[in-house]
């Protein structure tokens, strides 16, 4: 083709649509968001967790080790081997878990997320928050951590944070107390 001038022209393409410009889509951005900074959890939760799931094991373990050795009943050594692999399964995961624990304060709300294999992020509005609980047992005590529970008007969306440091947890507590308060006088 040509135009009048004479210059050559080429033909028009066929339904060409351009390639979008964007960025691969990561199999994880729904559990990244972009410009989110992480606050992890206090390592000291793996060992509250550590120390509550090895003596729920190791109570059993000892029980059917105990019968194994003053038994002549091989069997019971089964058992006894089921729950040792459970306790060592155990120390493996519990830590991996709690390094997978994290929350992330914006402006509008805080996100929570959890999961190794399965990822969870719960994203909670400043607005929806009615009240916000601290608590500890004896054993969180004694480690120096806290958890913080955010209660919405659904009972299906609150969140907690376990394992925060005790000091973090009341600065989380005051600071989630505030913004709920200011977000909900807008409404």
């Amino acid at each position: 083709m040509t135009t009048p001038d004479g210059d050559a022209v080429a033909p028009p393409q066929p339904d060409a649509v351009p390639a979008p410009a964007t960025a691969p889509v990561r199999e994880s951005e729904p559990f990244e968001p972009a410009g989110v900074a992480w606050t992890p959890v206090s390592p000291r939760l793996a060992t509250a967790r550590l120390v509550v799931g090895l003596i729920w094991l190791g109570v059993p373990l000892l029980g059917f080790a105990l019968a194994a050795v003053l038994s002549p009943i091989v069997w019971f050594w089964i058992p006894a081997g089921v729950f040792a692999l459970l306790a060592l399964w155990t120390a493996w995961l519990v830590p991996r878990q709690v390094r997978a624990l994290g929350y992330a304060e914006r402006a509008d709300d805080l996100l929570l997320r959890k999961g190794i294999l399965f990822r969870s992020m719960v994203v909670v509005p400043y607005g929806r928050m009615q009240y916000v609980d601290v608590s500890a047992g004896p054993l969180a005590r004694k480690l120096g951590i806290a958890s913080v529970q955010l209660h919405t008007a659904s009972p299906g969306t609150d969140a907690s944070i376990d394992g925060l440091p005790t000091a973090e947890a009341a600065r989380l507590r005051d600071q989630l107390a505030s913004r709920g308060e200011a977000r909900l006088a807008g409404l």
